[in-house]
């Protein structure tokens, strides 16, 4: 069975942008940021003196991520996607393709969203080894305790889904703006008042502040951030598209 026509062209589409993040530094960065916290990890238990259980040492890695590098990574990554076209100018030449402009911004947040899947699967992959290796040359500080990993999974894929929405607010800025300042600018705004501001109870509709939730000891709290920032997302996938392919120009 063949495919519909649109379903081939928006594939097409997909694969072009997949090999624009090839030759730019997006694959870097993802592969750098759960990287780093691996890394951070690593070093941190090899200057303990005592073991800490399992469950604390998984749950600082799914804190750092949240907290900290997941927006900031958010943000550095749609201002390449979008670079990738805002920097030589190719925008007039992609609109004059024979496809719906929608599938110009729909590929690109394919792709964003791929790229934070990824880098969940990788932090999830790297964290346990980085902390084993430390635990090797570090025997007295080992993890303590059952490791539970199916829990860290499931944490960090809260977080993943919860972001939804992030990717949304920081792609659209970065795709409406040639210049990379604006969305760098409100992603780094998100990310300050998502940390000084942790408990606030606005917090819970903020995109930036959104996957910290997922580690809030209110178990209401937590599925309410879940639940709008997935849903708000998957509202954002289909209106973000709509909007930005109605314009002529950017």
């Amino acid at each position: 069975m063949s495919l519909h026509p649109p379903a081939v062209r928006f594939s097409g589409v997909v694969l072009v942008e997949v090999m624009k993040l090839r030759r730019s530094l997006a694959l870097v960065l993802a592969a750098v940021a759960p990287g780093l916290v691996a890394v951070f990890l690593f070093f941190n238990l090899l200057r303990l003196h005592a073991p800490m259980p399992w469950s604390m040492a998984l749950m600082s890695s799914a804190a750092i991520w949240a907290f900290f590098m997941l927006p900031m990574s958010l943000t550095a990554l749609t201002a390449l996607v979008a670079h990738a076209d805002h920097g030589p100018r190719s925008w007039e030449h992609l609109r004059a393709l024979p496809l719906p402009g929608w599938q110009l911004y729909a590929a690109k947040l394919a792709c964003v969203l791929g790229l934070l899947l990824g880098m969940s699967a990788l932090l999830a992959l790297a964290t346990p080894l980085a902390l084993m290796a430390a635990s090797a040359i570090h025997p007295e500080a080992a993890p303590s305790g059952p490791l539970d990993y199916p829990a860290y999974l499931q944490l960090l894929g809260r977080i993943a889904l919860s972001a939804c929405l992030l990717v949304v607010v920081q792609l659209w800025v970065a795709l409406r703006y040639a210049s990379f300042v604006p969305g760098l600018a409100l992603g780094i705004a998100g990310t300050f008042f998502a940390v000084v501001a942790t408990s606030a109870k606005v917090g819970v509709v903020l995109p930036w502040q959104i996957p910290v939730n997922q580690l809030a000891t209110d178990p209401a709290r937590a599925d309410l951030a879940l639940l709008i920032g997935l849903a708000g997302g998957l509202v954002g996938c289909v209106l973000m598209p709509w909007r930005l392919g109605r314009r002529e120009t950017l």
